[in-house]
C-alpha cells in the first residue's frame, strides 16, 4: 500500500468500521445479544477495522519514510495479530454457544462464554494486542507530528482513541459509542490530511 490515496482509504474505513462496531453491537452481553446477527456484524466490523488499521499504518510509513513510522507499523500489526483471535472467538464462538443455549433452553451453556472470556492466556493476548495497537497509534501520531509533511495534529485523535480502547470497555454504553466516534473522527482526519499532502521523496 504505497499510494496516499489507498492509505487514506484505509484510515477512513478503519474509523468508520470502529464506529460501526459499538453502534451495531448490542449493548448487553447476554445470550440474546450474543445470538443476534447484530453481535456478529458489530464484531466483524471491528475485526475488519483492525486489519485496515495495520494496512494504514504500513501505508503511512510509505508516505513518511522514517524509522518511527516503520516501528509504529510493526507494533500496530503485532497488536492486531494478538487481538484478532479473541475477537474471532467472541464473534463466532460465543454466537454459536448463545444460539445453542437459547434453542435448547440451557442457560448453563453460557458459562462457556465466561470461561473463554476470562481464560488467562486469551485475555492476556487480547489486552496486550489492544495495548500494542494503542502504542502503535501514539508512535504514528508522533511520526506525523515530526514529519513536516502532514498537519501536526492529524494523528492525535486516532492515537487517543486507540490508547483508550481498553478503558472504554469499562464505560457506560453511550461512552463506548462516543469512543467509536472519536476513532472515526481521527481516522477521517488523518485520511483527509493524507489526501491533501504531497508524497515525500523518501516514499518514492
Amino acid at each position: 500500500m504505497t499510494s496516499p490515496r489507498l492509505t487514506s482509504a484505509a484510515f477512513a474505513l478503519t474509523g468508520v468500521l470502529l464506529f460501526v462496531y459499538p453502534v451495531v453491537r448490542p449493548s448487553t452481553d447476554d445470550a440474546a445479544a450474543m445470538a443476534s446477527p447484530e453481535w456478529v456484524a458489530g464484531h466483524l466490523a471491528a475485526m475488519l477495522g483492525f486489519v485496515l488499521l495495520g494496512l494504514g499504518a504500513l501505508g503511512l510509513h510509505k508516505v513518511l519514510g522514517d524509522r518511527l513510522s516503520l516501528r509504529a507499523a510493526a507494533v500496530t500489526w503485532t497488536g492486531a495479530g494478538l487481538t484478532l483471535p479473541y475477537y474471532g472467538a467472541e464473534d463466532f464462538g460465543l454466537h454459536v454457544i448463545a444460539e445453542r443455549s437459547l434453542r435448547d433452553g440451557a442457560p448453563a451453556l453460557m458459562e462457556l462464554a465466561t470461561l473463554f472470556r476470562y481464560n488467562p492466556l486469551a485475555i492476556t493476548m487480547f489486552a496486550a494486542g489492544l495495548a500494542l495497537m494503542g502504542a502503535g497509534g501514539v508512535m504514528a501520531a508522533v511520526a506525523v507530528w515530526r514529519s513536516g509533511t502532514l498537519p501536526k495534529e492529524a494523528g492525535t485523535a486516532l492515537a487517543l482513541g486507540l490508547a483508550l480502547f481498553i478503558p472504554q470497555f469499562f464505560s457506560p454504553y453511550p461512552l463506548r459509542i462516543a469512543h467509536g466516534a472519536l476513532i472515526m473522527i481521527g481516522g477521517l482526519w488523518l485520511a483527509a490530511s493524507l489526501l491533501r499532502a504531497p508524497r515525500t521523496a523518501s516514499a518514492a
